[in-house]
């Protein structure tokens, strides 16, 4: 979940590529990324934030009050700054003093992000309030979530959306079976759909979920499936370490009445068994012939299996993570922070991990936190690339395929195939 990435950055691809994209986008075309904003002194990491500003502070501010640190006052006013006036969060306001409008990118899974955040910080009812509102009001008639709900990057509902909304539903306390669209479906109503059943070919993706239909087909897709399993066992990506652990299991078939836990329990099994072959899950990405490791959706999956009491399955893909998510994770606060939400999950120690303090690290890449030693150790890396993991090639190109279709566009961060 750390390196979703809105389709806002598609959207601002498309702005690249104009002669090639659908005239639909002309009139709603989001800022172009070719001036980035100024860094706000708030927000942590240094990188341009106009995709992934307020998910990456979410998700800062959920590791370091997991794993007891008080974050720093300014770092939280940011982000409830960010905090449009009908309750929704844009990926990313420059200028929070202005209004949200028809420009902003009003992004659901930023929204959500910002929930479970402040939800776990405590003292910020009223906003949580606001963006649960908000989020309840921009539910679908087939009871899920869209990542831009009513902008002009709403392809209707997809898994990874309405599975984050779903934790986001719970860490604010609500009860996501009964919140309902206007057409009475329940946010599970909108998820389980999307997950690949008993008669699924090739079998071992059954379990799995999808992003959304392709050509009228479910394909599994990691990211999908990690943030379902969550959802469907009712818990957000703050895991607490389970006293038990079994191994994961395939999906139960044949398959009784569409049951939550027991969707989340099969999504389990299909991500131990994804991540038996190499330690890690590994990803296809626009341009490359061969897959490449999936450093992000392998911390997903990491806690995702332990939230569903499978900490030995993951096991394999945590020591992986140790030897191999220090570039990824240099500079990365979403990065970071899901690594250490990964190592809390486990039981593993976050400011030993792989030779990393990941806690001293994600401190270093914002405001110092309240009484904490913000002296990161090192972490080797590459160049720079967007907070994320996400190459800012991988976003042009993207942009340049606008004109093969839009479907393809808009999948965004979430619509990888996973082998």
């Amino acid at each position: 979940m750390n390196v979703r990435r809105s389709a806002a950055a598609l959207a601002a691809s498309a702005v690249l590529c104009a002669g090639a994209a659908p005239a639909a986008l002309a009139d709603t075309a989001p800022p172009s990324p070719s001036a980035p904003p100024v860094i706000p002194s708030g927000l942590y990491g240094k990188k341009d934030p106009s995709f992934d500003g307020v998910w990456r502070q979410s998700f800062a501010l959920l590791a370091q009050h997991t794993v007891g640190v008080k974050p720093a006052p300014q770092a939280v006013d940011w982000l409830i700054g960010q905090q449009c006036a009908n309750g929704s969060f844009a990926a990313f306001r420059a200028d929070a003093a202005k209004a949200c409008d028809a420009t902003s990118y009003i992004d659901s899974n930023a929204s959500a992000a910002a929930v479970q955040a402040l939800a776990a910080l405590g003292g910020h009812e009223e906003t949580v309030k606001k963006a649960v509102g908000w989020l309840k009001s921009v539910q679908n008639e087939d009871g899920g979530w869209s990542s831009n709900p009513g902008g002009p990057m709403d392809t209707g509902t997809d898994a990874n959306s309405t599975a984050i909304v779903i934790s986001a539903l719970v860490s604010a306390g609500e009860k996501p079976a009964e919140v309902t669209s206007k057409a009475g479906k329940s946010a599970y109503e909108g998820l389980l759909p999307f997950q690949l059943g008993c008669t699924a070919e090739p079998a071992a993706d059954r379990g799995a979920f999808a992003f959304q239909p392709l050509d009228g087909k479910l394909l599994a897709n990691a990211d999908a499936t990690a943030a379902a399993a969550l959802a469907g066992l009712g818990k957000g990506a703050a895991v607490v370490p389970s006293a038990t652990d079994t191994p994961a299991t395939a999906l139960a078939c044949p398959a009784g009445a569409a049951d939550p836990a027991a969707a989340a329990q099969g999504a389990a099994g299909y991500l131990a068994e994804a991540l038996k072959k190499d330690g890690h899950l590994t990803a296809l990405t626009p341009g490359a012939d061969q897959p490449t490791a999936d450093t992000g959706n392998t911390a997903d999956a990491v806690i995702a299996l332990a939230a569903a009491g499978h900490k030995q399955s993951a096991a394999g893909a945590v020591e992986w993570l140790k030897a191999n998510s220090a570039q990824w994770a240099q500079d990365n606060p979403a990065g970071l922070g899901t690594l250490v939400l990964a190592a809390q999950a486990t039981g593993n120690d976050p400011k030993s991990f792989g030779g990393t303090d990941l806690v001293a690290a994600l401190n270093a890449t914002g405001p110092a936190p309240q009484g904490a030693d913000t002296a990161a150790t090192a972490v080797d890396g590459e160049e720079d690339e967007p907070s994320g993991g996400q190459s800012i090639w991988w976003i042009i190109g993207a942009g340049a395929a606008a004109g093969v279709g839009i479907g393809i566009l808009l999948s965004g961060r979430r619509k990888k195939n996973q082998l």
